[in-house]
């Protein structure tokens, strides 16, 4: 559970960074794994990364791969926490 705290830290600090630093935002729209990269977040290679930035009054909702790995059967809330990405903002 810590490594899911230390990602998430990591995730708000480039949000937070996006948000104060519009130059920053608009490298990290153009050239995602560039400045991710930057900013210590790897990917395995061949991963596209995409970025989006949600507009006033738009809720995003990713819808992660089907896991190949496991039964859905076997699938809990917390699993489903981790993969799905999603923001709203009203």
């Amino acid at each position: 559970m810590s490594e899911m705290n230390e990602q998430q830290k990591q995730w708000s600090r480039i949000v937070a960074k996006s948000w104060a630093d519009e130059e920053f935002k608009q490298r990290l729209l153009a050239d995602p794994s560039a400045v991710l990269a930057e900013e210590g977040v790897s990917f395995p290679a061949g991963t596209t990364v995409s970025v989006f930035e949600a507009k006033e009054n738009e809720a995003v909702l990713v819808v992660p791969a089907k896991p190949t790995d496991t039964d859905l059967a076997e699938v809990n809330d917390e699993r489903l926490a981790a993969a799905i990405v999603f923001s709203a903002t009203f």
